[in-house]
């Protein structure tokens, strides 16, 4: 989830802007693995900095953290925690459909296509 912080170490980390740009091209209505945005990225096996970077993005940039979950579909967020239910809410109001803290990724996992590949996606 988003955070106001601060730190200009973690908000100027190279990486991180790639990976915002990346989470900024999923479309309303679908949703996308940690795994999957760090490898469209150019950052293969860094889910992990994913969550990460997603927590520093700043607010101005109003990056759809939301639309990032784990690779099972499941929501990271502890179920009925109030990062879990601000999740919940926004993925429903784009249409998403979460049940048990779930996104069935073979109805709504983004798969960009070729020219989404190749002219919006930065490495």
């Amino acid at each position: 989830m988003q955070e106001n912080n601060q730190n200009t170490k973690n908000t100027g980390h190279p990486s991180y802007a790639r990976i915002w740009q990346t989470t900024l091209q999923i479309p309303s209505g679908k949703v996308a693995s940690y795994g999957q945005i760090a490898d469209l990225s150019g950052l293969p096996g860094r889910a992990r900095m994913v969550g990460k970077a997603l927590g520093y993005a700043p607010k101005a940039l109003q990056v759809p953290w939301y639309r990032v979950l784990r690779s099972d579909g499941r929501i990271a967020f502890s179920p009925g925690s109030e990062h879990a239910l601000l999740q919940t809410g926004l993925l429903q109001e784009e249409n998403v459909v979460v049940l048990n803290n779930r996104v069935k990724l073979k109805m709504f996992q983004w798969q960009p296509d070729l020219a989404e590949l190749l002219f919006k996606l930065q490495h």
